[in-house]
């Protein structure tokens, strides 16, 4: 009996790669993109000092990351908004990029009470301290929405956000 150990060959059928996209990386959509999800404030804000601690690394994240992922076809920007308001919640300790989600949640479309159940909603998968420290980032952004007139609506858009 051979006792050496057997490596498993690779399959040679395709088929579980047939519905994955290439991925791309498209500065000027990341630009654009960025410039429709994020007020001047955001961007201004947090590249501008970025780039000037860790140069380039700006730069990586809209290329990358907004001119990449948020590209990718399968989910609607609101979508997107969504998972990552879930997903900085979870985590914690991300409070400046959370309230930041929220605000570009806000910009496109997301009403006060949509962004509210969201946080409401993580409560028992991620804790209740999580999503009350999520809770207090949103009423500090919709606070801070409501002072300069710009209220999301309460009632949500029904045509979502472009792929």
């Amino acid at each position: 009996m051979n006792s050496a150990a057997t490596t498993p060959t690779p399959p040679t059928d395709r088929s579980l790669d047939a519905g994955l996209v290439p991925s791309s990386f498209d500065r000027a959509a990341g630009h654009a993109l960025l410039a429709e999800l994020a007020g001047e404030r955001t961007r201004s804000g947090t590249l501008g000092p970025l780039d000037e601690l860790a140069p380039g690394f700006a730069d990586w994240i809209v290329t990358a990351l907004f001119g990449g992922t948020y590209q990718r076809p399968g989910l609607t920007l609101r979508d997107r908004q969504v998972a990552n308001l879930a997903a900085l919640t979870a985590l914690g300790g991300v409070e400046p990029q959370l309230a930041d989600h929220v605000r570009n949640s806000l910009r496109i479309g997301l009403t006060r009470t949509e962004v509210t159940e969201v946080l409401v909603h993580l409560a028992p998968y991620v804790g209740v301290p999580k999503a009350l420290a999520g809770l207090r980032v949103a009423a500090a952004v919709l606070a801070e929405a409501e002072e300069e007139g710009a209220t999301a609506p309460e009632t949500p858009r029904t045509g979502g956000a472009a792929e």
